[in-house]
């Protein structure tokens, strides 16, 4: 009878550390409690660690495939060492006359939820039974501008495109159009990430697996 009991009063407390696709996400306090242990895995706000970098966050407007503002704040905040990555692909590209656009950075786990409820094919979206890279800090949507005029380059298509014409590996028949796609790439590569394989614009950590899927709003992280 106690081991019952026992079982019945645990049962609330187990569910209450899950969501209702069953994943386990990292809160406030725990974040906090374990940079005490490992301060790299800190969220840094890229707007005030790179400052030269441009920001458009396209979850903070309805420009997006939702047609819905997902975030209210506009934000991009990583990990240290993916900031330290990017800062290091931020100067190769400055050498070229470009600079990086960021769109997107990480993202709570409550949003992946919502996309994934708005458009249920994880070829685009993230399974909210794992998690995305976002969700970790540890992916980048983004693009290159010419430094001179502020204009992205030509890209396959837009950001955040469902198509196949948006996979790295598409064939694209503009040469132009082709070369810009080719040294986003190959630089990000260089410098510790690597391209998701359907969206050119996507680009994860390499040590991503080191990192929890955390579920902490904007507002959370700056006001604490």
């Amino acid at each position: 009878m106690f081991r019952v009991i026992l079982l019945v009063l645990l049962i609330p407390a187990f569910a209450a550390a899950q969501n209702k696709y069953g994943l386990q996400t990292t809160g406030l306090a725990t974040y906090k409690a374990s940079l005490k242990i490992t301060p790299e895995k800190e969220l840094v706000n890229l707007a005030k660690v790179a400052p030269d970098l441009v920001l458009e966050i396209g979850y903070a407007t309805e420009k997006n495939f939702t047609g819905k503002k997902i975030y209210t704040l506009a934000r991009a905040y990583v990990r240290k060492p993916v900031a330290a990555a990017l800062i290091k692909a931020q100067a190769e590209f400055r050498k070229m006359g470009y600079g990086i656009k960021v769109y997107d950075a990480y993202r709570p786990y409550k949003a992946t939820v919502k996309f994934y409820e708005e458009y249920h094919d994880t070829t685009y979206v993230a399974s909210p039974y794992r998690g995305s890279r976002h969700n970790r800090g540890c992916a980048l949507d983004m693009t290159i501008i010419d430094l001179k005029t502020g204009k992205e380059l030509p890209m396959p298509t837009p950001w955040d495109a469902f198509d196949t014409q948006a996979w790295p590996a598409a064939v694209v028949s503009d040469p132009v159009i082709r070369k810009n796609r080719d040294l986003l790439i190959a630089v990000m590569e260089r410098n510790g990430f690597t391209v998701y394989e359907h969206e050119w614009w996507h680009f994860d950590f390499n040590g991503w697996k080191n990192y929890e899927v955390m579920d902490i709003d904007f507002e959370e992280l700056e006001t604490n």
